[in-house]
């Protein structure tokens, strides 16, 4: 390769290239709008001054602890100020962040921790029953850190921890952290929902992470100071990369511990919320509130789904009551959303069938995604753009994960090619728009959570009376989807399905416990395999 004449003599250094990481977004926030209100919760007012402050003290108070590169923070934290802290404070000392879903049974969180290899846990008292449930079961044995909300005034101790707050007066306010060693850098874990086998840990780094976020303001048209609520889970994908993308717009986060419709609308109101992200259900949640709860907007609320697309009806409820709809589609491993439905202005004055039709289309790539197409899985070639052909939608680019934590075989083969393989289905369209067609690992999004299948089937054949189980998406008004089960019974062992649905409730999280479980014969094939999608055509005529 000839010597390029550029590189002659002009080299990198500390003056021309520096690691790109999310983090000092909140470092510039807190020195150009210090006294701005960085986040709200209850009666709770801090000051992007403070937030930087305290985000400091919990890197000093962890380094201090021994963490650093390559360590592995948990937290067990609902939407609260505790949870926006630890997105700064755990990778300024060079740990890794690892957010843990509330809603999991013990073992899964034990697997987690064990596999994340945790040296510390921060833990919502709500949680600590949970988790002294799975602390129990994991080998590791981690310092452990109780968070008291102030929101919260329920039942939950951690007997034998260490108080949040003290542990992080302990630290110094003016901690001078540094850039991460390299941008590869890992900023986060979070743990896919394990719909073949165990859980796989999804590593994201500070390069992607910088992208993603900036491409959220980008993407959502977030102007200075906009005012974000916090009805998506921070657990999932770490919010979206919204934690770090609000200090980059010195936005204000409005945090909120439960998605109620009281609490939603008065935050719309009082404290003129400009965006919010979460799925379908939140949207019915939202728009099906009593009279009394609601509040005329003065604004255009900009409200970002994912997961199934919304029904018509609820499309044109939401834009009654004054909220811009946009319809996005990512995983974990693309830190969260990076694909949106790109509206175009002249789609608006379509009839409402053709615009729930257009809406229901998961998009185009976000501007830091590189590339993203729909490719035959065995020749690695594009399928045409008829709206028809099927094939696997594939990522490239800096918003795709390092790869599955301690894994790799599953790294290569996610990444085999050059392409990261979403294992999703779908189509794309003469216009360029991509739409998912179906999920090949046979997902169930359900409120926004990922079911798997496989893990519901394998709880319901442990139960001695059935012989034969299979588990497809059922369509539901408020939940987008969810569980229903096919089931054929052995001889002599009867079970009805409150039984059924007992047992699946002291076996699997609440929201995997299926909605329906219907006593039929199972279709199969010449060879066995059972039809799956002949059942889906059943579970949709029972919705």
């Amino acid at each position: 390769m000839a010597e390029n004449p550029y590189d002659a003599g002009l080299e990198r250094n500390a003056a021309n290239h520096q690691p790109l990481t999310p983090l000092g977004f909140l470092e510039r926030a807190a020195s150009v709008f210090p006294d701005h209100t960085a986040i709200v919760h209850g009666d709770l007012r801090r000051t992007y001054r403070d937030f930087y402050a305290r985000t400091r003290q919990l890197a000093s108070a962890l380094g201090a602890r021994g963490m650093g590169r390559g360590d592995t923070v948990s937290v067990m934290l609902a939407n609260t100020p505790a949870m926006l802290e630890c997105h700064y404070g755990v990778p300024m000392c060079g740990a890794v962040l690892h957010s843990i879903n509330t809603r999991l049974d013990p073992a899964v969180i034990a697997f987690q921790l064990d596999h994340a290899m945790a040296q510390i846990v921060i833990v919502d008292r709500e949680f600590a029953p949970l988790m002294r449930e799975a602390l129990a079961l994991c080998e590791v044995v981690p310092l452990v850190l109780q968070y008291d909300d102030p929101e919260y005034c329920g039942p939950g101790a951690m007997p034998g921890a260490e108080d949040y707050e003290a542990f992080l007066r302990s630290g110094d306010p003016e901690f001078a952290w540094r850039l991460p060693e390299d941008e590869w850098d890992a900023i986060s874990i979070n743990y896919t929902s394990g719909t073949t086998g165990d859980p796989k840990g999804v590593v994201s780094h500070h390069r992607g992470a910088y992208l993603l976020a900036q491409g959220n303001a980008l993407t959502t048209a977030m102007a200075r100071h906009s005012v974000y609520l916090w009805t998506l889970p921070m657990f999932h994908c770490n919010g979206w990369c919204f934690p770090w993308t609000l200090s980059a717009i010195a936005g204000t986060h409005v945090c909120l511990r439960q998605v109620r419709s009281e609490p939603i609308w008065r935050a719309l109101a009082e404290e003129g919320v400009t965006h919010l992200c979460g799925a379908p259900v939140v949207m019915s949640l939202i728009e099906s509130a009593p009279e009394a709860e609601k509040r005329p907007l003065d604004r255009r609320v900009q409200f970002f789904t994912a997961a199934a697309p919304p029904p018509e009806s609820l499309l044109a409820s939401m834009d009654a009551a004054g909220f811009d709809v946009t319809h996005l589609y990512g995983l974990t491993e693309t830190y969260g959303p990076a694909v949106v439905n790109e509206w175009h202005a002249g789609w608006s004055d379509l009839p409402a069938a053709e615009q729930a039709r257009l809406k229901a289309r998961q998009g185009v790539r976000y501007l830091p995604l590189e590339q993203l197409d729909v490719l035959d899985p065995e020749t690695m070639q594009p399928v045409p753009h008829d709206g028809e052909t099927m094939g696997e939608v594939m990522f490239r680019g800096n918003v795709v994960m390092k790869g599955y934590f301690r894994n790799p075989e599953a790294t290569q083969k996610a990444l085999a090619g050059g392409w990261f393989h979403s294992g999703d289905l779908g189509v794309v369209h003469p216009d360029g728009y991509v739409q998912l067609k179906d999920r090949s690992k046979d997902i169930i999004i359900s409120g926004g959570e990922n079911i798997s299948s496989i893990e519901v089937e394998e709880a319901l054949y442990r139960h001695s009376a059935v012989a034969v189980a299979a588990v497809v998406a059922m369509p539901h008004a408020k939940w987008g989807e969810t569980p229903c089960a096919f089931v054929e019974l052995n001889a002599g062992q009867p079970a009805d399905e409150a039984a059924l649905r007992s047992w699946c409730r002291n076996h699997l999280a609440p929201y995997k416990v299926p909605g329906r479980i219907v006593f039929d014969t199972i279709p199969r094939t010449s060879t066995g395999k059972i039809q799956k999608f002949a059942l889906r055509t059943r579970a949709s005529a029972l919705a």
